[in-house]
């Protein structure tokens, strides 16, 4: 007599510990560390005078995208993001793209901050920095997200401090000449691969989402979390902007490798440019910690669907945890900040993480009435808006992405052949 085959357990659930205020900080220790210290200057390089119109169109297709992510995550209120939203609103497929996309481009974010971090603390030894800085952020996350919470509260507010001081230093100086932006095609080219790069800056709030396993009362806390988190955020990145632009003009941003450390030294407050470099390394640390996080999360929901190896589904007994993704993912991501350039990890996370906010955007179409779909608009304007700004990212960015995609894929389909193949033996 055959005895039935016993039934995998159920996976171990994450402990919910965030409310609304700890969400809005994780949110902002993603968002504020990558676009003031990293994406302005590439930013400005592309849509010169026209930089804030890049800022703007970036800041309405990120607006889309947390309203069309919000109301998914309030339906589903557990880890992955829209790996989970994917799969089950567009099928196995869509989530699983989604989900490769956001481990892939977040882990090559996670890179471009550590670097961020080397950089800004010692020049001299950047990748040695960068990968310190992994392998201790990784630590604090493996004792539980509670911690993380915690000294994200504190690397936000430094930051904020930091930016309000270049800010005011930077708006009381004489102002440097604007050049008029050209109306040509060439320049509406420059501002969407602007619009790119500093989207970059915003997909922070993602992690929010990504948390949704530890999040309280989810269907209140995260739909809040996320517009709040994402507001301030565009506020802060507006006023910089415009105080950079201010002292610096479009050229001189442009060219410039640390461009708040000049603008304060321009401005006449030179005291201010170590406090600069602190702000910075804090910013990059925050925003570090949160995209650990993050992709650790959607690497523990693929697991669970055996996309990745099950044993990175564990969950830590004591700290509540999914200690074996974040070992493993923190293992990555010191890899590739010890080999990596800092400007092409940039583009091609601002790739895949734009093809996975696509896929948001399809699944929000498909949210009835009783789900708390949003309104149609949003999700037809966040979709047409991440392809578009997608594809007017650098050549390099787009073939990179593409290659990545490409393998992925393959992976999937493997996977499939496999499972057919096993169903039929």
């Amino acid at each position: 007599m055959s005895v039935p085959a016993a039934k995998p357990a159920a996976p171990v659930p994450l402990r919910r510990q965030l409310g609304v205020f700890d969400a809005v900080m994780i949110g902002l220790g993603s968002m504020l560390g990558a676009g003031i210290f990293v994406a302005l200057a590439p930013a400005a390089r592309a849509a010169g005078g026209a930089l804030l119109a890049g800022l703007a169109i970036a800041a309405v297709i990120a607006y889309c995208n947390a309203t069309s992510s919000a109301r998914l995550a309030a339906v589903y209120p557990t880890s992955g993001g829209t790996y989970v939203y994917g799969r089950e609103r567009l099928g196995p497929f869509w989530g699983y793209l989604a989900g490769w996309g956001f481990v892939v481009g977040k882990t090559a974010s996670c890179a471009a901050m550590a670097l961020t971090v080397g950089f800004y603390a010692w020049p001299a030894h950047p990748h040695a920095v960068a990968v310190a800085a992994v392998v201790a952020l990784t630590a604090v996350n493996v004792v539980g997200v509670q911690k993380s919470a915690r000294l994200t509260r504190v690397i936000v507010a430094v930051v904020l401090a930091v930016l309000a001081a270049v800010t005011v230093a930077a708006l009381g100086a004489p102002r440097a000449p604007l050049e008029a932006p050209s109306v040509s095609w060439v320049s509406a080219g420059g501002v969407l691969q602007a619009a790119g790069l500093l989207f970059f800056a915003f997909a922070g709030y993602a992690r929010i989402a990504t948390l949704g396993e530890e999040v309280r009362d989810p269907a209140r806390t995260i739909p809040r979390a996320i517009p709040i988190a994402l507001g301030i955020t565009l506020v802060v990145y507006a006023l910089v902007a415009v105080a950079a632009l201010n002292v610096l003009g479009p050229q001189g941003l442009a060219e410039s490798s640390a461009p708040l450390a000049q603008v304060v030294t321009d401005a006449g407050a030179q005291w201010l440019a170590p406090v600069v470099r602190v702000g910075a390394v804090a910013a990059a640390m925050g925003s570090l910690l949160a995209l650990i996080l993050g992709v650790s999360r959607t690497t523990l929901a693929m697991a669970r669907d055996r996309y990745l190896p099950p044993v990175l589904a564990a969950v830590h007994p004591r700290f509540g945890v999914p200690h074996r993704a974040e070992l493993a993912v923190g293992a990555v991501v010191a890899t590739v900040a010890a080999t990596t350039d800092i400007r092409g990890a940039i583009g091609f996370s601002s790739f895949a993480v734009l093809v996975y906010y696509a896929v948001a955007n399809a699944s929000a179409w498909t949210l009835s009435a009783g789900d708390g779909r949003p309104p149609r608009l949003i999700p037809i304007v966040g979709l047409a808006g991440c392809v578009v700004v997608a594809f007017a990212l650098p050549l390099s960015a787009i073939l990179a992405g593409i290659a990545v995609f490409t393998v992925g894929i393959a992976a999937y389909g493997a996977r499939q052949l496999g499972a057919v193949g096993g169903r039929d033996r």
